[in-house]
């Protein structure tokens, strides 16, 4: 299954239409393996959502949102979406169905990020009057467009160092 998954990511992120047949491919089992698991094409991309989406919440529980300092937490955090992002593009940016497991997943995620945020806000590293759903929106953007960099800026350490940086201190000049 994971194989499957793994071959549906890199296939439909370079070319999202294309077949099953080239999916069971590229992850080395017959077309017909893929239609045992799957009742259809909507099956696996739907399959493939909800496994990415589980990554990522995973991804935010192994950074220690509730227990960790929140900078630690926000650190941690940030370097383990930015390696699940990266590996789960196509799968991550697909829109989830309302009332699935994965928008749950998602609601949940954002509804954790708020939190740590909190958490930061009350140790003084969010003004207090800020809104936190709009810092969450930022931070996810910042996410974002770090992951289309390039070079030395790849690293996960660093990226999390800059994003975090940026969304805690702007892009004004420094005392």
């Amino acid at each position: 299954m994971r194989a499957i998954l793994e071959a549906a990511e890199q296939i439909l992120a370079d070319e999202p239409g294309a077949s099953l047949e080239r999916i069971a491919a590229a992850a080395g089992v017959a077309r017909t393996t893929i239609h045992r698991r799957f009742a259809n094409r909507q099956a696996l991309i739907d399959a493939l959502a909800l496994s990415a989406a589980r990554q990522l919440a995973q991804a935010i529980e192994d950074g220690r949102p509730d227990t960790a300092p929140p900078l630690v937490a926000m650190h941690r955090i940030t370097v383990n979406v930015l390696q699940v992002k990266g590996a789960w593009t196509f799968a991550l940016e697909l829109p989830a169905e309302p009332d699935s497991e994965a928008a749950a997943l998602h609601q949940d995620i954002d509804r954790r990020c708020v939190t740590v945020l909190k958490r930061a806000q009350d140790d003084k590293l969010i003004d207090e009057t800020a809104d936190l759903d709009w810092v969450r929106r930022v931070y996810y953007a910042l996410l974002g467009e770090s992951l289309h960099s390039n070079g030395d800026e790849a690293d996960p350490d660093t990226l999390a160092v800059r994003i975090i940086d940026t969304l805690l201190h702007g892009a004004g000049p420094r005392a």
